[in-house]
């Protein structure tokens, strides 16, 4: 839940900082504290902290060029930021008693916003009017036209739901489930012999989610950026032009 640490009330605003704002915050540092941590050096050799960050720039470079193009490497800040963001948020929820900004849905369709909106302004500062051409794919009849441009536009302005829904929901069941099988061992453990034998199987289901849940960390950073690269396709060349 989203608790108030300061309020703040500025015409009839409420811009308190919450629980959720600290760990933005704690992600923010976090996440820029080890990339320059374990880049400082620059070793010719590279040691295993700064082989990671340097695998996590190639790993998103390479996505972004093969989702884009060369021209989008202009946006490879945005997605790298966008995905080591994420990534850390979601590994740092995996903590005992630490809260977890992405299952909040208002965070991630604040990310999904700022990716579409990113698209929509530069395609329209690039190409102008001819960004439209996102809408119309080629080689498409004359008749079918008119229906194809409908169903363009809708899948276009689904985009932000379902790129924050699939975060946030992903990130929220896995939580609640983990929550579920812990409250099982920590009820059956009450009950004696009989319940701690019983508690065994929730505890091995327990064990077995967290590992899950750490894949679902790393795949979720993944398919927001993969999905970012390729709305930025569309900008970058609209109408696979």
């Amino acid at each position: 839940m989203v608790n108030k640490i300061v309020p703040i009330h500025i015409g009839g605003l409420d811009l308190s900082f919450t629980n959720a704002s600290l760990f933005m915050v704690v992600t923010l540092v976090l996440a820029v504290g080890f990339l320059i941590a374990t880049t400082s050096s620059r070793s010719v050799v590279p040691g295993r902290l700064q082989s990671v960050s340097e695998l996590s720039y190639e790993f998103i470079a390479s996505m972004l060029r093969e989702g884009a193009g060369s021209h989008g490497m202009k946006f490879f800040p945005m997605v790298f930021s966008l995905f080591m963001f994420i990534l850390t948020a979601n590994l740092l929820g995996m903590v005992p008693y630490f809260f977890t900004i992405t299952s909040q849905i208002i965070v991630t369709f604040a990310l999904a916003l700022f990716v579409i909106g990113t698209v929509l302004v530069y395609g329209f500062y690039k190409h102008g009017f001819h960004f439209l051409n996102v809408f119309v794919p080629s080689g498409v009849p004359g008749v079918l036209l008119p229906l194809v441009i409908a169903i363009e536009v809708i899948s276009f302005l689904s985009r932000p739901i379902s790129l924050s829904v699939r975060l946030f929901a992903n990130m929220l069941a896995g939580h609640i489930t983990l929550k579920v099988f812990a409250g099982f061992v920590a009820t059956l453990s009450t009950l004696g012999a009989l319940g701690i034998g019983g508690a065994i199987l929730p505890l091995i289901m327990t064990v077995a989610l967290t590992g899950l849940e750490f894949l679902v960390a790393f795949l979720q950073a993944y398919v927001f950026a993969v999905l970012t690269c390729m709305y930025l396709n569309d900008a970058v060349h609209p109408g696979g032009h």
